[in-house]
């Protein structure tokens, strides 16, 4: 009798306690999808942070909703994506979500005409807008060739470089889409070898009816996803790189080093990432890691010994509707000290690594640290609607983004080579300024920045990242 009171009474007080409970948190009864005719459900489903039964509290309910359409915008297979709930039952707390997507455009037949140069601000001051640094072909990407989130593409470019490029992604190998792989080809002859860096410039040289430097490349990348955020790459490839005998008699004998006019490795790389950015293209909240293996020359072939690492750490903060800040770190140092080949020797002013105000410049070393900084200010956020002047549905509304940013940015690269031709090695360097952002259709992002470096030289230089 004693624990029989003791139950009613424990339920008495309890119980209520359990039911407001109950009423502040709602089942996910049901998922239904509609707009992706292409991509299949389960590729939206793998993107999802919830699942028929989860259950959410009230409170998380609305940034819930709004984290997971961004989740699939992250993916680049959609031009917007929302999600709706329907058939709200109150009494059981259970809702219906509906997920309402706007396909991209998944084919994109790319004329190429495009300049051979590191970027436009090389070409256009120092290569004096020489059209002969022009490369032009056609370029073929198809985003979701099966509907799978499995890219294609395919390049056949003549010109500059002649190239030729082939790259797909396989569809999930396994039910949870954990598992991947890649294939790569790429073959490419140059009609112009860049054969020595001084005064951080490279130096290039050209023989009419002669291909000085020829580049293969062949392998395969296998991916490992287990949660949203994290993921894991490891890659095989053999890479067979030739240059014509007057580089090494004229020009630079330690190309390849020791006179060598071929170099063959096998290349083995592994990276790790966690992202937890937003917005991929231009995040305004998160963080993101990546951690980098490379390892240069893998038995087989005794012409090329090299292993390096490369770390990156971003963080992204917003302080109110207008005001953000974007701060990236990256770090690269080699962990074999020896003597380089000058093709393997590179540090700053490639690619994406580069400080504003340099942009004119290459900056080579067996080490380099960076730290980017950004404070963001947005002038615009508006959705432009073309309506029926645009026939592709994809397009007929353009999102458009434009911040104003502030920079900062410092670096450092350790050189042991070829230190008394270039003086921005072994030093501490500074750019900033400032610049326009545009975000247009969410991943295509454009920006024009006036900058200013440590040496007091300024300019107006364009960068842009047309993501497909």
């Amino acid at each position: 009798m004693v624990w029989k009171s003791f139950g009613f009474w424990l339920l008495f007080v309890l119980g209520p306690l359990w039911l407001a409970a109950q009423s502040d948190i709602v089942v996910v009864n049901d998922i239904k999808i509609t707009g992706n005719q292409k991509t299949k459900d389960r590729i939206v489903y793998r993107e999802l942070d919830f699942q028929v039964g989860d259950t959410i509290p009230l409170a998380e309910l609305s940034n819930r909703l709004s984290q997971n359409q961004l989740f699939l915008m992250n993916t680049a297979l959609f031009a917007w994506a929302k999600i709706n709930i329907k058939n709200w039952d109150y009494t059981n707390q259970r809702i219906d979500l509906f997920i309402d997507l706007q396909e991209a455009w998944y084919i994109f037949p790319f004329p190429i005409f495009e300049l051979a140069d590191r970027n436009f601000n090389v070409w256009w001051e120092e290569q004096n807008r020489s059209l002969r640094r022009v490369n032009y072909g056609l370029r073929f990407y198809h985003l979701n060739t099966t509907g799978n989130k499995d890219p294609l593409k395919l390049v056949t470019q003549f010109g500059y470089t002649q190239k030729y490029e082939l790259v797909y992604t396989l569809p999930p190998l396994n039910q949870n889409q954990t598992y991947g792989i890649i294939g790569e080809f790429f073959y490419a002859r140059n009609r112009e070898i860049a054969y020595r860096t001084e005064g951080n410039k490279l130096l290039f040289e050209r023989r009419e009816g002669e291909f000085p430097l020829q580049r293969f490349r062949a392998g395969l990348s296998f991916f490992y996803r287990p949660k949203r955020r994290n993921y894991h790459y490891a890659k095989i490839e053999y890479q067979q790189n030739k240059i014509t005998d007057f580089v090494i008699q004229e020009l630079n004998p330690n190309y390849f080093l020791d006179r060598a006019t071929r170099q063959r490795l096998l290349f083995l790389r592994y990276e790790y990432i966690f992202d937890n950015r937003d917005r991929v293209p231009y995040a305004m909240r998160g963080q993101y890691v990546s951690a980098v293996m490379e390892k240069d020359g893998v038995g087989l072939f005794n012409e090329r010994n090299g292993l390096f690492v490369t770390g990156t750490f971003a963080q992204y903060l917003t302080f109110s509707q207008h005001w953000s800040t974007e701060l990236v770190f990256k770090g690269k140092t080699s962990l074999l000290r020896g003597t380089q080949p000058y093709n393997n020797y590179f540090g700053l002013g490639y690619r994406d690594d580069f400080l504003r105000g340099y942009e004119l410049y290459v900056i080579d070393g067996l080490d380099y640290g960076m730290l980017k900084s950004s404070v963001r200010f947005k002038m615009m956020d508006r959705i432009f609607s073309w309506g029926k002047i645009m026939p592709l549905k994809a397009f007929q509304q353009m999102p458009l983004k434009v911040f104003l940013s502030i920079n900062n940015d410092v670096g450092y690269v350790n050189s042991t080579q070829f230190n008394e031709l270039n003086p921005l090695v072994n030093s501490w360097l500074w750019g900033g300024g400032i610049g326009i952002d545009f975000v247009v259709f969410y991943n295509k992002v454009i920006q024009f920045q006036y900058s200013i470096n440590h040496l007091r030289e300024k300019g107006l230089f364009l960068h842009y990242k047309l993501t497909f």
